[in-house]
């Protein structure tokens, strides 16, 4: 149940205006000298959440084919210069919405009186999903966290494989958008 919750989380990850990524970074790392990177390997043990099978290799998909694009190689972890992992999470928000409705006439108001007429309020509470994507990257010289992204937007079921894929390119694009980070000019 967990893995489909995580994996609906990751789905979330759609439409491009509701898609709130971010990242950070230790500015004392040189990102210049990263040219390879492997995957952290899993621990049989490990606890947490983790995706499905599929789902999982989505994500790593799309986390090579940004990594490819960057000009940074795919090697063992032996001779890589930075290890790549990520981590899901959801997250239950509630939001409340109150709306005040005036209508209707009353004439007996006169000037200064202002409107008459029913006064109704409706209150709707809409419990939801936020499904976060965190990408890290850490040196394998030193195991120091060096860069993190995050992406996170509302669950939404999607339906055909096709979809599932275009949305985790999408999530995974957005917040990869930003690594290396630019150096800053002063």
């Amino acid at each position: 149940m967990k893995n489909m919750i995580v994996g609906l989380a990751v789905l979330a990850l759609s439409a491009c205006s509701s898609l709130k990524s971010g990242w950070d970074y230790d500015p004392s790392a040189n990102f210049t000298q990263y040219k390879t990177y492997a995957w952290v390997e899993q621990k049989a043990e490990a606890s947490g959440y983790h995706l499905d099978g599929l789902m999982d290799q989505r994500v790593r998909d799309a986390v090579n084919s940004q990594l490819t694009a960057k000009g940074i190689q795919r090697v063992e972890a032996k001779d890589a210069d930075i290890l790549v992992n990520y981590l899901t999470k959801v997250d239950k928000k509630i939001n409340v919405d109150t709306f005040n409705t005036n209508f209707g006439y009353h004439p007996f108001y006169g000037p200064g009186w202002g409107w008459g007429g029913n006064m109704q309020t409706q209150t709707t509470v809409r419990e939801y999903e936020v499904g976060t994507l965190m990408i890290d990257v850490v040196d394998n010289k030193t195991s120091k966290l060096v860069w993190r992204g995050t992406v996170a937007d509302t669950i939404r079921d999607k339906n055909t494989p096709e979809e599932r894929v275009a949305i985790i390119n999408e999530a995974v694009a957005s917040v990869m958008m930003n690594f290396p980070p630019k150096p800053e000019n002063k």
